[in-house]
């Protein structure tokens, strides 16, 4: 999955495979695969700022298996996913390898949105917050850092309570709250500028509050290009 790669965290850090081994046991059980195939999966997870919660399927009950001379390992996948297939197997010649289903929950905090953000919308501290959530399930990616959105603009939609992913963020802002723009208002063929102090930030295309320095009145215009804002009808 594309994304992860794009993500500043420790997971990218763990592209190669981890083995568990457990102690040999003549008839392994189906216990002994299912602990093997945990103890794996929490030994390559379990890091700084995860919380991880793993659950393996039933096993068939039918499964026979040969004696194990030496003890059974278990390969971790190179990605979390929700559902995940994790390799155990007896490492011996001509071995024996199964495959256990389990269910892996990684939570781990990431940003979500405050309040609906449209297009164009430049972010600021106050539209995010951090939230746990299960980023097996995120297969876009996430943000984790304030500091990796704040300045960007939003490149689609996102409703309130959104993961903020990186193909959501946009370039950089093209006004910002607080910068002195050019505020430009057309009404029957005829055009008048002034100045004005942006309420709000966005990209081009991007609906904001600008007050009048002339009037000392606010009033709704929209980003134009860098420095310049339209007011609307």
């Amino acid at each position: 999955m594309k994304p992860w790669r794009r993500v500043p965290l420790p997971l990218l850090l763990l592209l190669v495979q981890a083995a568990y081994a457990v102690p040999a046991s003549a008839t392994p059980s189906a216990d002994d695969l299912r602990t093997a195939a945990e103890h794996t999966l929490q030994q390559h997870y379990d890091l700084p700022g995860n919380r991880v919660v793993i659950k393996t399927d039933r096993l068939d009950s039918r499964l026979q298996l040969a004696d194990c001379a030496l003890p059974l390992q278990a390969l971790a996948p190179k990605q979390p996913a929700s559902r995940l297939s994790v390799e155990v197997r007896c490492p011996v010649a001509g071995g024996w390898r199964v495959r256990i289903p389990v269910q892996l929950q990684l939570y781990r905090h990431v940003l979500v949105t405050t309040r609906p953000l449209q297009r164009g919308d430049g972010i600021v501290p106050g539209d995010l917050r951090s939230e746990e959530r299960d980023i097996a399930r995120l297969g876009y990616g996430y943000i984790e850092q304030v500091e990796q959105a704040t300045g960007r603009v939003l490149a689609r939609p996102l409703s309130a309570g959104s993961v903020l992913t990186p193909g959501a963020l946009g370039g950089r802002q093209s006004v910002r709250a607080g910068d002195h723009v050019q505020l430009i208002a057309r009404l029957d063929g005829i055009e008048v500028r002034a100045n004005g102090l942006a309420l709000g930030s966005g990209d081009a295309g991007a609906r904001l509050r600008v007050r009048n320095d002339s009037s000392g009145k606010a009033v709704d215009a929209v980003v134009r290009d860098a420095g310049v804002v339209e007011v609307l009808p």
